[in-house]
């Protein structure tokens, strides 16, 4: 097993859980249906950000030890990306049914293949770039799994950002191993930019980053009070998934039927409620990658006279402008005079905007949709 960068061996009964899965609608035209935003290298590091995750995972729980939940469609770019995936470890979906059937399935099935496994699930398209101390804080979320908590790691904001959920904080909790740990009073929806001030003023509320960390029998127990249909549904697909002529028609026969629901109404709120759920706060920088002002804050930092650009083989010529220009054609983009410019430039659509506008791309997907114009999304 590969040790962790500050040399830290992987952690017992620690298995990561890759949920793979969206189209990130608010990064079209770049991110489509068939090539999601976490087979594309947002960052400019030459990996894609399913890589930058392994890279983040494997030394923490193992290589043989990561399970990813992810489309039909994307296996093989999936397994492109990631060699050392074992076969067991890759779990298809058939359609897409949010969060808790994705993590609560692959739960389900690690369960039955060991009954102690801690589970900590991940998204695929995040951003982080303080590795260690991102280690740290899934050490010492595993040690309050393994005291029988249900854990998320939540992220210490910098700004009173309104594209995130956010967690009230309460007490600490005192568990060995997990010195920073607090129980969570409530989750909070996206807030206002007024409430988020009050937010940032208080120091009382963390970001919410979907990160959970839990005993797989504990999770499945916590959503079963709530969903007890979806959980009985991923139990039987779980006992015929290793046995390759049982799990086609299980999945066939079951999938179809499970509720959508994410895991944060389906664990998350409930457990909180119920005092069972704990955050870490996480000191390191992490961005979910939103939308196309998300990916130039990340190349430029808080200089907003810069013009990012990314693609291979762009082509841009600019003068006194700003923004961010993708380019996947051999088009010349020109840009005279345009600051805060949003150029997205694909073979069969083109979006232009500007990085204050650029959470609504995604009406843009939904008109598409509602138009029957599924051929680029």
């Amino acid at each position: 097993m590969r040790a962790s960068r500050d040399g830290s061996a992987p952690l017992p009964r620690f298995y990561s859980i890759i949920p793979a899965g969206g189209i990130g609608s608010r990064l079209w035209p770049l991110s489509r249906a068939d090539a999601p935003k976490f087979l594309h290298d947002l960052t400019g590091s030459g990996r894609t950000l399913l890589r930058d995750t392994w890279e983040r995972l494997a030394p923490l729980s193992g290589e043989q030890r990561v399970m990813i939940v992810t489309g039909r469609a994307h296996r093989a770019a999936v397994e492109e990306q990631l060699p050392e995936l074992a076969d067991a470890n890759i779990v298809l979906e058939s359609e897409g049914k949010e969060s808790s059937a994705a993590i609560g399935l692959a739960a389900a099935i690690l369960a039955r293949r060991e009954p102690e496994v801690i589970v900590g699930s991940f998204a695929a398209d995040h951003v982080i770039g303080d590795v260690a101390g991102f280690g740290a804080a899934v050490r010492q979320a595993v040690a309050a799994a393994d005291a029988g908590y249900i854990v998320t790691i939540g992220i210490a904001p910098s700004e009173p950002a309104i594209g995130f959920g956010y967690i009230q904080t309460g007490d600490g909790v005192g568990i060995p191993g997990a010195p920073d740990a607090r129980m969570v009073r409530s989750f909070v929806e996206k807030p206002d930019r007024p409430t988020a001030e009050r937010y940032l003023a208080s120091g009382g509320y963390l970001w919410n980053a979907g990160m959970f960390i839990a005993r797989a029998d504990r999770l499945l127990e916590q959503m079963r009070v709530s969903e007890p249909a979806l959980v009985a549904g991923l139990e039987e697909l779980a006992a015929a998934w290793d046995d390759p002529a049982e799990r086609g028609p299980a999945v066939d026969r079951i999938w179809p039927g499970l509720r959508k629901i994410a895991i944060d109404y389906s664990v998350a709120e409930p457990a909180a409620a119920a005092g069972r759920l704990v955050v870490i706060p996480g000191a390191f920088d992490w961005d979910d990658v939103g939308d196309f002002a998300a990916i130039a804050k990340l190349q430029t930092g808080d200089r907003k006279s810069d013009l990012v650009i990314l693609g291979e083989n762009a082509r841009v010529l600019a003068d006194a402008s700003s923004g961010i220009v993708v380019g996947q054609t051999d088009r010349i983009i020109s840009l005279v005079g345009v600051q805060d410019i949003v150029v997205v430039d694909t073979p069969d659509a083109l979006l232009v905007t500007t990085k204050a506008n650029a959470q609504r791309v995604k009406s843009v997907v939904d008109a598409l949709k509602l138009s029957g114009r599924s051929d680029v999304l």
